[in-house]
This record gives C-alpha cells, sequence and structure tokens, in this order.
C-alpha cells in the first residue's frame, strides 16, 4: 500500500507522547474509551447476581442450551449423511447477515450460524426472564445483552464470513487492503464512514429548496421559502426542527424533501436553522430556546407577512418545544399558534422508548460532569448513542462493508443527515434531560414554570395534528398518543405510519408508476389507549404527506398572491438559503 493510499496521520500529540496514548486518543474520537464498557460490565453484574440468587433455574437454562446443542449436533450429523431436517434456529426476519447462500449451502458455515444464535438467543433470553431485576434493570440487561452478541456475530470476522473469503480469494486480498486504508481514514475523522460524503452538499443537492435567510439572532437563523405557486394561503407555516440534527431532515433532496412539498402545496413556508452552539452556550437554557428561539421565530414570522398568527409544525425534541410554548402560550392567552402539527414527538417520558436504557440519574450525572467541561455535549456522542441502538445496521453493517470486504459506503442522503450532527448547551440538555426524560415532569399539571407561566401540557386547545411511527424505537407511537388524546382541543387529528422515527416522516408520496409500499392509518384520537385506537383506524395507502396538506391548508386561509419579496418591507434579505448555521460543522 502507498503511503498515498493510506492519508493516515497520526495524532497531534506531544513528542514525549507514548504510542499508547496516542492510540487511546484515536479510540476515544470513536467514543471507545475504557468507561465506555462500565455500563455493560455493571449490567451483566446485576445479571449474574439476579440468577444465582436462584441454582435450580439457572441450571435448567444450562441445561436447556446443552441439549440445544445436541439437537444441532444430530442435525448436523444428518445433513452430512445427505440426510434433510429443518434447522434447530434459523435467523430473525429482517436479519440480513446471513444471506449468502454459503450460511445455507456449506456445512461449516451453517454450523457457526446456527450455534451463534443458539448462544444469543439463550443469552437474551436469560436477560428477559431474569427475576428480581426492576423494569430499567430488565431494559438495561436486554439491550447490553443485544449489543454483546450483536458484536460476536461471526459475519463480523474475516475468517468466519463466508462472504470475505471469497472477496479475499477472488480479488487476491486487495478487500482487506482497502479496508485497512477505510479504517485508518476513519480513524483519522473520527467515526466510521456511513455514507458517501463527497456525493453531497448541503445548499447544493441538500437543503436546496429556494428560499433566503430573512432573520439572524444567537440561536437560529430564519428561512423563508420562495413560493412556486402564484398564490398561497394567507396563514404562514413554521416548521421547527430538532436542534440534534441539522434542520435538512425536512429538505433533503427534491423529491423527498417536505419543505418542498409544502411550498409546492400554496403555502408560505418558514424554517427555523438552529445555531451549532460552543462553549460560550453552556449558559443557554430550554427557555432560552422558547424566548429567542420558537416565540421570536413566530414574532418575526407575523411581522413578515402581517398575519396575526401561524401554523407550526415541531418534529421530534422541535415538537416537545412547540407542545412547551402551547401550554405557555395557553396561560398567557396568546393566540398566535392557529394550529400544531407534531411529528414523532414526546410529551410524555414515562415510556420513552430504548433512549430510556440511557436515562438514569447516575448517567445523566456523569453526562451532566462531561458537559461542564466543554460547555455543550458533543454531537457525535449522540450520535454514537443513537448507531447503539441499532447496532446491526449502523455500526456492524458498515464495519463489515468499510473494512472488511474494502467496499466504500453507499451515498444516501438520510445517512449523510445522520452523520452531521450538532452540539447541545450544557444548561439546556441538562433541563431536557432531567425534567423530560428522567422526571417527566413534562406532563405534570403545573409541575414547571417557563417564562413566567405555569407549564399544563393537556390544557392546549388550538388544533392539532400528531404523527407517529409505528416501529420508532426512539419516540413510541403510544407514547405518542396518549397525552395527545388527553388535550384539550376538540380539532385532534391522529395519524400513525408504518415506518420508523425519520423514515416515517421523510415519506413522500410514490412516484406514478411505482409500487406503492407505505401505508398510514388516521382519525380521531378518541380512544383511551393507542392500540385501542388502532383497531377502529381506516388504513390508507401511500404517503401521509397528502392527508396532512389537507389538513393545514383547510386551516391556512384564503388563497392569495404569493408574497415576492422575501421578509416583506422590514427585513431584509441577509442571505440565500440555506445560511450559515446549518454550515456549521462539529
Amino acid at each position: 500500500m502507498s503511503k498515498s493510499q493510506t492519508n493516515f496521520d497520526a495524532p497531534n500529540a506531544d513528542q514525549d507522547a507514548t504510542p499508547a496514548a496516542a492510540w487511546m486518543e484515536q479510540m476515544q474520537k470513536f467514543h471507545l474509551s475504557p468507561n465506555a464498557f462500565t455500563p455493560m460490565l455493571e449490567s451483566f453484574s446485576t445479571l449474574a447476581q439476579a440468577w444465582w440468587k436462584d441454582p435450580k433455574k439457572l441450571m435448567e437454562q444450562q441445561t436447556a442450551l446443552y441439549q440445544s446443542y445436541l439437537k444441532l449436533w444430530a442435525h448436523m450429523t444428518e445433513n452430512a449423511l445427505g440426510q434433510e431436517s429443518a434447522n434447530v434456529a434459523n435467523p430473525a426476519k429482517g436479519d440480513r447477515r446471513f444471506s449468502h447462500d454459503a450460511w445455507q449451502e456449506n456445512l461449516l458455515f451453517d454450523f457457526m450460524k446456527q450455534s451463534y444464535l443458539l448462544t444469543s438467543n439463550w443469552l437474551l433470553d436469560m436477560a428477559h426472564n431474569a427475576e428480581g431485576l426492576s423494569e430499567k434493570e430488565r431494559q438495561k440487561a436486554e439491550f447490553h445483552a443485544q449489543m454483546f452478541v450483536d458484536s460476536l456475530a461471526p459475519t463480523n470476522f474475516p475468517f468466519s464470513n463466508p462472504e470475505v473469503l471469497q472477496a479475499t480469494v477472488e480479488s487476491h486480498g486487495q478487500n482487506l487492503l482497502n479496508g485497512l486504508n477505510n479504517m485508518l481514514k476513519d480513524m483519522q475523522r473520527g467515526g466510521i464512514s456511513i455514507t458517501d460524503y463527497e456525493a453531497f452538499e448541503v445548499g447544493g443537492n441538500l437543503a436546496a429548496t429556494p428560499g433566503n435567510v430573512v432573520y439572524r439572532n444567537r440561536l437560529f437563523e430564519l428561512i423563508q421559502y420562495s413560493p412556486s405557486t402564484p398564490k398561497a394561503h394567507a396563514i404562514p407555516l413554521l416548521i421547527c426542527p430538532p436542534w440534534i440534527n441539522r434542520y435538512y431532515i425536512l429538505d433533503l433532496q427534491a423529491k423527498n424533501s417536505l419543505a418542498k412539498y409544502a411550498v409546492d402545496q400554496g403555502l408560505t413556508v418558514f424554517m427555523i436553522s438552529w445555531k451549532n452552539p460552543d462553549e460560550s452556550y453552556r449558559d443557554v437554557s430550554f427557555e432560552d430556546y422558547l424566548n429567542e428561539g420558537i416565540f421570536d421565530a413566530i414574532t418575526q414570522v407575523l411581522a413578515i407577512t402581517g398575519q396575526p398568527s401561524c401554523n407550526a409544525v415541531g418534529y421530534c425534541i422541535g415538537g416537545t418545544l412547540l407542545g412547551t410554548a402551547l401550554a405557555v402560550m395557553e396561560k398567557a392567552g396568546d393566540k398566535r399558534i392557529n394550529s400544531a402539527t407534531f411529528l414523532t414527538t414526546l410529551m410524555d417520558f414515562e415510556n420513552a422508548g430504548e433512549m430510556d436504557v440511557f436515562i438514569d440519574e447516575q448517567q445523566v450525572s456523569e453526562l451532566e460532569a462531561k458537559m461542564a467541561e466543554k460547555g455543550y455535549l458533543d454531537g457525535k456522542e449522540m450520535a454514537a448513542t443513537f448507531s447503539a441502538l441499532r447496532a446491526n445496521d449502523m455500526i456492524w453493517g458498515f464495519v463489515i462493508n468499510n473494512y472488511l470486504l474494502g467496499k466504500d459506503p453507499f451515498p444516501f442522503d438520510l445517512l449523510y443527515w445522520n452523520d452531521d450532527p450538532t452540539r447541545m448547551p450544557a444548561a439546556m440538555h441538562s433541563y431536557y434531560l432531567r425534567n423530560m426524560y428522567l422526571n417527566n415532569n413534562l406532563i405534570k399539571k403545573d409541575c414547571l414554570t417557563l417564562c413566567g407561566q405555569k407549564v399544563d401540557i393537556s390544557a392546549i386547545s388550538v388544533p392539532m395534528y400528531m404523527l407517529a411511527a409505528a416501529s420508532d424505537h426512539i419516540t413510541p407511537w403510544e407514547s405518542c398518543y396518549k397525552p395527545f388524546a388527553d388535550m384539550a382541543s376538540t380539532d385532534k387529528t391522529f395519524t400513525l405510519t408504518k415506518a420508523g422515527h425519520v423514515a416515517g416522516v421523510v415519506s413522500p408520496p410514490t412516484p406514478k408508476g411505482k409500487p406503492v409500499k407505505r401505508a398510514y392509518w388516521t382519525g380521531k384520537p378518541t380512544d383511551k389507549t393507542g392500540s385501542s385506537w388502532l383497531k377502529k383506524a381506516p388504513e390508507a395507502p401511500d404517503s401521509w404527506w397528502p392527508h396532512w396538506a389537507k389538513w393545514v391548508k383547510d386551516r391556512s386561509g384564503n388563497e392569495q398572491e404569493a408574497p415576492k419579496t422575501p421578509g416583506g418591507p422590514k427585513h431584509k434579505v441577509l442571505e440565500a438559503a440555506p445560511g450559515r448555521y446549518v454550515k456549521e460543522r462539529c
């Protein structure tokens, strides 16, 4: 391998730094410090103690595993003798790790596959069935057991992966040389490459819907999109995205941009583009995100359009902020929001999905200490957390593709966005973790006081639309449903799509002539639980976007001549969209 091929520089360190220290610095870029494994070890220790309290049941579990291996040996013997018999263990539906023909046709690889599945399923059952654990302890045990077995899959190692062995023979080892080069490059950039980063450009083929930045403060830029229709509805639409990632998840390429779709429906659309904070933002609070964020954005949108109110959309944590703002406005008699749309938004955090495994007093305190050093939470740490929730897809799949097969990752706009995180101010993120995730204070009537008002989510009375996703592991859909159904508004629509947290939102209508693979359910949230609602809700094919667009247009006033001057008479154009904040890298 030539020097130009490796393109790897040693970390910038003092001349006296040891190789071990330099290596540790590189590992910490991947967030693989020794402390990263402490929660897993603690979880396994708790699990072991639980099982040792019942030696008889433990022995039964071990005997069951032994008997499963006897069945596997009998199965393999029959296959070796040319007799067909049913597999003892099969991959779960959707598990693509064992798709290569050799996992079925080669006796050795078939044995490795089934023995791995037997053992991993046994360990996962041990975590699930352990007695005497709290629900939080069980959740942690299951999560860390899943991480452990995922990491030990035979597909993750070159000599036990038939696809890698085949590629090595066919390329005379070039795949491994390419893979080493890819790994060294990734160590330098500080993370596993999950897409072709050269294929995308923010402001080029991403975040490219025409528009202008018409306002800027220290927390956000306000983008006003250029109209694409001769007429537009009078009441403007303000979109509040999450600040954990860049806003352009809602404005990817033209074919899957919700922002462009809304503009093409004749809506006057504004987008908040959040600032990527640095250490000087350490004391910026959640209340600041209300006052200087969404409330200021509403003020500017109404000043530009001359309207008394606007429709608002909040996605994920942006929806949590929108819900909090609406509760504050309800108490204050502020009528500047005409309707609200929530996209995969939690306001009741009692069941916060798989994120719960990272939330307890110890972990939050450790995170606060880390944020106190820098003044913010590094966005790459948050991205690593989300990747851990889907390790096979977001970690090990790319280890195999990039390092063992030596291939370059495929260009994918969603993954480019996913790997473009932002920081979170220490004060704001600490408040969010403690009051929402840890103590679930947002759902408690009058528990929080923000902007001088007691917060009561249930009192919100404006027309509302909630979009949840059936396979969402970050904001479970039934957790989205319950507080929404309990809100005071008499004009509410709940919609459930089949996809997940991101793909469920970025779900454009299927192009004509293409097979329809999407579906959604929608209706009034009149039932107490989401599961009972779903039994009655009608199913509709394709994307939920047209259904929502009609809903919001019905609440957007009459059509009038589309605005020709961005910013109106009092707000000058600062620069063309997407602006500068979205391009600030971590």
